[in-house]
C-alpha cells in the first residue's frame, strides 16, 4: 500500500532531492536548497549545509513557507489504517463456499415454485428456510467479526499530537500533523519525537529508539556531523516514534509522514500478507468437499429419478433434499460461536484475540519467535549488586519502586551518592493507575532506585551539592561526568561510566572512605569483580571522584586521577512468571526463539535466566550475519539449532526468519511490541502484541494482545488453542454424523422404490438449526483438558478430517441411519398400504417422517454425550459435567415434542403426534448408540494397554 506524497509527508530527500521554495536574497531567509543531496547524506553534513539542504534557516520557516509546503507535501501523517466499511464487511459473509451452495440453492427453489403447477407451499417454505439459514451464518459471523474489529487500536496515537516549533524565530506549540520538511523542532526529556530530524543542537540529549530498533538502551545523541552510513545507525538523528529521555535540544525536519523510517516500517507492515491460519485452510477445504459431494450426489438422484416418471419439479426438490442434507447448514455459526467462546475465555486470562480464527491456530503454534524487552523482561533496569571496599553487596527488590534494601549498606553509600548526583533521570512516583516510573534513562533510574533502597534522599544531596558543570555521556568516552560545590565551598567531580575505560583513568581505589594508591593487584581485583558481574549478565557501571579546582575544569582534569567508588550491576529483571510459561512450552513441543533489536550478550544473559537457554553453547547469530546467509543456509541454520538467539536483527531480517520458518511447515506466533515488529507480527500465522507497553502499531497488525504484556498469557492461551481444536473436532463429529442419518434414509427409499422422502428439507433444516445448534455449542464450551500442554504440537498439515474422526462419523452417523431406516420402513410396512398409494398427507406418512426426524433427534442427544470423550468413557468422565450440554439437549427434544403435537408447526413440517411407545423405542435406539460407542472406547482403551506381541 503506497501512500500518495501529497497527501501524507514529504519524500522529498528520499528521493534524493531537497524541497525548495525559490532562491533566498535577503538576509534570514533560507537559501537555495541543494538537489544532490539524500537523506542518508544529511548526518554527514555541517550544520550550516544542513539548513541549505532543506532550504531552512536556524530562525526556522516563515508562515508562508510552512503553508506551501504543507500544500506540496500534505500533513505529517501515517495514511490512515484501511478498514473495510460496514456493507463490504457484511457482503463478504456471503462469499463463503457453504452460503453460496446455499444461495444458489434457494434462488432455484423459488424458480421451482414458481414454475409448479399447482404450486405447493412447501416448495416456498423450503426457499424461505435456505434463505434464512444464510442469512442466520451471515448475521452471527459479521456480528463477531464487527466486535473483533473495535478492539482494534488506531495508527495515528502513535504520532505525537503536538510539538514545539520555531516558525519566523519564535517559538509556538504546532499540531505535530502540520510539521514541514526544513522545520526547527525543539525537544526535551519526555518527547515524543514527531518526524525525522537532524539535530542541530544537543545538550546531554538521549533517546530510546526501542520503538524502531528493539533495543532497550537509551542512545546518546550529538549535534556534530557524523560519517555517512545506515540511517538510523546516525548519532545525530532522531526518529519519528522514539522518545527523548534525558537532555535538550533543537532539530531540522528532513522527513515526514509516510517518509520517515517509521512511514518506512509501516509500509513494509501494510504490503504483508495477513497469513490464513491452518484451520481457515482445513475449513476451506472442508467446504469444497462437503460442497462437492453434495452436489455431485443430488445430482446424481436426479438423473436417476427423472427417467422414472416422476415430475420434474417434485424430482428437483426431492434432490434438492439430499443437499441440503450433506450441507452442515449450522456449521458456519456454530463454528463462530465457538470460536467466540474461546476468545471469551482467554479475555478472562488477559488475552485479546482480534479476529476469531486465530484462537484454533494458537493450538497448533509450533515456534514462538519472542522479543526480549518487556516481553521476556519488566523493561525496569535494576541494580542487583554492589561491589565497593572489595565486597559485594546484594540489592533486594525489583523495579522502580524503592522498596527493598542495600545489604550492609554503609561502605556503598558514598557510591550509589555519588552515582545519584551523575544523573539526569528523575524517579516519578505513583500517579493514578501508573506506577513508579523513570523520567529518562533507564539505567540511571535504577541507580536512584538503589539510592533511595539505601536510605538516601537525591532530592536533599542535590540541594547541598548542587551541580555546576557537567560532560554528557560520549559514546567515544563512554563515560559522563557532573562537577558539583560542596557545602565547604570547594568542587568535586563524580564521573560514571564503563568499567575499564574509568579504571584506566583512576589511581586510587576507595577504602572505608580512605583513597588508597591503585596498585596493580588492586586494579586486577577490580577488574575481576567486574568480569564477576559481567559473568551473571548483568550491566555494569563503574563510578569515581575527584576533587578539582574551580567550577569549570577542564574534561582532561575532570577525568584523571580519579578515585575508584565501587561498581553497580544491574539488569533488567524477567518477569517471574516466564520461567513456567518456557518450561510449559517445552513440555509443549513448542520451540522458542529469541529474536531481539538488543546486544547478544544481553540478549543470551536474558535467555538462561529465564530457561529459553540451557546448554552450554547456545547458537547466537547477528543481524549481520544473518544478511550474509542465503535461504539455504538460513534454512540450515533455523534446522541446526535448538536453542537460537538472534540479535541486532531489523524488521526486514524478522520477517524473513518467520518466512523461513513457515516454509519449513512450522507455525509461528511471533510476540513484540515496538514498531519494528510490526511487519513480523502481521506475517506471522500469529502476531502477539504487548497491550500495556506495546505500541499502536503492533497492537494494530496483530491478531492478539497481552493485556499484561505476560509471556505466560501466550502459554494459558496456546493451551486454550488446543482445547478449543479439540472441541472443534467433537462436534463436527456430532453434525457430520448426524448428516448421515438424513442422507441414508432418503437414498434407501429411492432404491427401495418408495417415492416420496423419508425426511423433507425443511425437517432437516428443523434438525440442523433447531436441535443440534446449541448441543454443538455446548460441545465448543467443554473445558479444557489437564493433558492438553503435555503433547507437541499438531503438524501443520494435519487434517481436520482425519481418518479417525471421519471413521468416527461414519461409525456414529451409521448406528444412527440403521435406526431411523428401521422405525421409518416398518411403520411404512406395518401399515399394509402399496407403496404407490402414499401421500404427502396420508396420515401414516407423516407419522413415519415424524419418527425419523424425532429419531434423530433423540439418537443425536445420545451421540452429544458420546462424543464428548475420544478414549475415557462418558461415565467416568461425568454424565453432569456439561450442564448446558445436558440442558441444549433437553431443548432439541423438547422442540421435537412441539414440532409434533403442535397444530401450527405440524402445518409447517407435516408431521403427526407420536405415541409414549414411539419415543420409548427411540431412546432405546439412542441408548443403543451410546452403548455401541462406549465399547468402541473400551476396545481402544483395551488395546492401547496390551504390550507389543499382543499378550498381556
Amino acid at each position: 500500500m503506497s501512500p500518495e506524497p501529497a497527501h501524507h509527508g514529504s519524500a522529498a530527500l528520499h528521493e534524493g532531492r531537497a524541497p525548495a521554495s525559490g532562491p533566498a536574497t535577503e538576509p534570514g531567509e533560507p537559501v537555495r536548497a541543494r538537489p544532490d543531496v539524500s537523506a542518508s547524506a544529511v548526518p554527514s553534513l555541517p550544520v550550516p549545509e544542513v539548513f541549505a539542504a532543506l532550504d531552512g534557516a536556524p530562525r526556522g520557516l516563515t508562515p508562508a513557507e510552512a503553508a506551501a509546503r504543507q500544500a506540496r507535501y500534505g500533513p505529517n501523517d501515517l495514511p490512515a489504517v484501511g478498514r473495510v466499511r460496514l456493507w463490504p464487511r457484511l457482503a463478504a459473509q456471503f462469499t463463503d463456499l457453504f452460503a453460496v451452495v446455499l444461495l444458489v440453492a434457494s434462488a432455484i427453489t423459488f424458480l421451482a415454485y414458481a414454475l409448479e403447477q399447482p404450486r405447493d407451499p412447501a416448495t416456498l417454505q423450503l426457499a424461505f428456510a435456505i434463505l434464512g439459514v444464510v442469512l442466520l451464518n451471515a448475521g452471527i459471523g459479521f456480528a463477531q467479526e464487527y466486535s473483533a474489529e473495535r478492539t482494534a487500536q488506531s495508527l495515528q496515537a502513535m504520532v505525537p499530537h503536538a510539538c514545539r516549533v520555531l516558525r519566523d524565530g519564535e517559538r509556538q506549540e504546532l499540531p505535530a500533523r502540520d510539521l514541514v520538511p526544513a522545520d526547527v523542532v525543539v525537544l526535551e526529556a519526555g518527547d515524543a519525537v514527531p518526524a525525522d530530524c537532524r539535530l542541530v543542537e544537543a545538550q546531554e540529549l538521549a533517546v530510546n529508539n526501542a520503538a524502531l530498533t528493539g533495543e532497550s538502551d537509551a542512545v546518546a545523541r550529538v549535534a556534530d556531523p557524523v560519517p555517512q552510513g545506515p540511517l538510523l545507525e546516525a548519532r545525530n538523528c532522531v526518529f519519528m516514534g522514539t522518545d527523548v529521555v534525558a537532555g535538550t535540544g533543537k532539530a531540522v525536519v528532513f522527513a515526514t509522514g509516510a517518509a520517515t523510517e517509521f512511514g518506512r516500517i509501516f509500509r513494509l507492515t501494510a504490503a504483508a500478507p495477513r497469513q490464513k491460519t491452518p484451520l481457515q485452510q482445513q475449513v476451506a477445504a472442508m467446504a469444497r468437499r462437503v460442497a462437492g459431494v453434495a452436489l455431485a450426489t443430488g445430482a446424481i438422484l436426479f438423473a436417476v429419478r427423472v427417467p422414472s416418471g416422476q415430475p420434474f419439479v417434485d424430482t428437483f426438490v426431492f434432490s434438492l433434499g439430499v443437499m441440503v442434507a450433506l450441507v452442515p447448514e449450522g456449521l458456519p455459526a456454530t463454528l463462530s460461536v465457538s470460536l467466540a467462546i474461546g476468545v471469551r475465555r482467554m479475555a478472562r486470562r488477559h488475552a485479546l484475540v482480534k479476529q476469531l480464527l486465530a484462537v484454533e491456530a494458537l493450538g497448533s503454534t509450533s515456534v514462538v519467535c519472542t522479543d526480549k524487552t518487556g516481553t521476556l523482561t519488566q523493561a525496569e533496569m535494576t541494580v542487583v549488586q554492589l561491589w565497593a571496599d572489595g565486597v559485594a553487596h546484594a540489592v533486594v527488590g525489583v523495579g522502580y519502586a524503592p522498596v527493598g534494601e542495600v545489604t550492609d549498606a554503609g561502605p556503598v553509600r558514598e557510591l550509589l551518592r555519588a552515582a545519584a548526583l551523575c544523573c539526569d533521570a528523575r524517579l516519578v512516583p505513583p500517579s493514578g493507575p501508573h506506577g513508579w516510573c523513570v523520567l529518562g534513562d533507564t539505567t540511571e533510574g535504577a541507580l536512584l532506585v538503589a539510592a533511595a533502597k539505601a536510605g538516601l534522599d537525591t532530592a536533599a544531596e542535590e540541594a547541598r551539592t548542587p551541580r555546576v558543570a557537567e560532560h554528557p555521556f560520549d559514546s567515544v568516552r563512554k563515560l559522563m561526568s557532573t562537577v558539583h560545590r560542596d557545602p565547604d565551598g570547594t568542587y568535586v567531580a563524580y564521573v560514571k561510566g564503563a568499567p575499564l575505560e574509568l579504571l584506566a583513568r583512576c589511581d586510587a581505589v576507595d577504602r572505608t572512605g580512605t583513597p588508597v594508591p591503585l596498585t596493580e593487584a588492586s586494579r586486577a581485583e577490580v577488574v575481576a569483580a567486574a568480569d564477576g558481574l559481567a559473568g551473571q549478565g548483568l550491566r555494569v557501571l563503574a563510578v569515581a571522584r575527584r576533587r578539582v579546582a574551580g567550577s569549570r575544569p577542564p574534561l582532561e582534569d575532570v577525568e584523571s586521577r580519579l578515585t575508584l567508588l565501587g561498581l553497580a550491576g544491574m539488569y533488567d529483571p524477567p518477569r517471574p512468571e516466564v520461567r513456567d510459561a518456557v518450561d510449559a512450552c517445552r513440555r509443549a513441543g513448542i520451540r522458542i526463539v529469541m529474536v531481539t533489536g538488543d546486544h547478544p550478550l544481553t540478549a543470551e544473559a536474558v535467555a538462561r535466566r529465564v530457561g529459553i537457554v540451557r546448554g552450554p553453547d547456545p547458537t547466537v547469530v547477528t543481524g549481520a550475519a544473518l544478511d550474509a546467509l542465503d535461504d539455504g543456509g538460513l534454512d540450515a541454520l533455523l534446522a541446526g539449532s535448538a536453542e537460537l538467539l538472534l540479535c541486532r536483527v531489523s524488521p526486514e531480517h524478522k520477517m524473513r526468519v518467520v518466512t523461513a520458518l513457515q516454509r519449513r511447515g512450522e507455525v509461528v506466533a511471533v510476540t513484540g511490541d515496538g514498531a519494528n515488529d510490526a511487519p513480523a507480527l502481521k506475517h506471522a500465522d500469529i502476531g502477539v502484541a504487548m497491550g500495556a507497553s506495546g505500541t499502536d502499531v503492533a497492537r494494530e497488525a496483530a491478531v492478539m494482545v497481552l493485556m499484561d504484556d505476560s509471556f505466560a498469557s501466550i502459554t494459558t492461551a496456546v493451551g486454550l488453542g488446543r482445547s478449543v481444536y479439540r472441541n472443534i473436532r467433537k462436534f463436527l463429529i456430532y453434525l457430520f454424523s448426524h448428516n448421515i442419518a438424513e442422507l441414508v434414509p432418503i437414498l434407501a427409499a429411492t432404491f427401495a422404490g418408495f417415492p416420496l422422502v423419508p425426511i423433507t428439507a425443511v425437517q432437516i433444516l428443523a434438525i440442523d438449526l433447531g436441535s443440534d445448534v446449541l448441543p454443538a455449542l455446548a460441545l465448543g464450551a467443554e473445558p479444557m483438558e489437564k493433558d492438553v500442554m503435555d503433547s507437541p504440537p499438531r503438524p501443520r498439515r494435519e487434517r481436520l478430517f482425519s481418518t479417525a474422526v471421519i471413521g468416527r462419523i461414519l461409525f456414529l452417523g451409521g448406528i444412527q441411519a440403521l435406526g431411523v431406516c428401521a422405525v421409518f420402513f416398518w411403520h411404512i410396512h406395518a401399515s399394509g398400504i402399496p407403496y404407490a398409494h402414499f401421500t404427502k398427507s396420508d396420515p401414516v406418512y407423516r407419522e413415519a417422517i415424524t419418527m425419523v426426524q424425532a429419531g434423530i433427534v433423540v439418537s443425536q442427544f445420545f451421540n452429544a454425550l458420546a462424543v464428548r470423550t475420544d478414549r475415557q468413557s462418558v461415565f467416568r468422565a461425568g454424565l453432569l459435567s456439561n450442564p448446558w450440554l445436558i440442558g441444549a439437549g433437553c431443548f432439541g427434544i423438547a422442540l421435537m415434542a412441539a414440532i409434533s403435537y403442535a397444530p401450527p408447526l405440524q402445518a409447517v413440517f407435516n408431521t403427526a403426534p407420536l405415541a409414549p411407545a414411539d419415543w420409548a423405542v427411540l431412546a432405546g435406539f439412542g441408548a443403543l448408540l451410546l452403548a455401541a460407542e462406549e465399547s468402541r472406547k473400551w476396545v481402544l482403551r483395551h488395546r492401547r494397554t496390551l504390550p507389543k506381541g499382543g499378550k498381556r
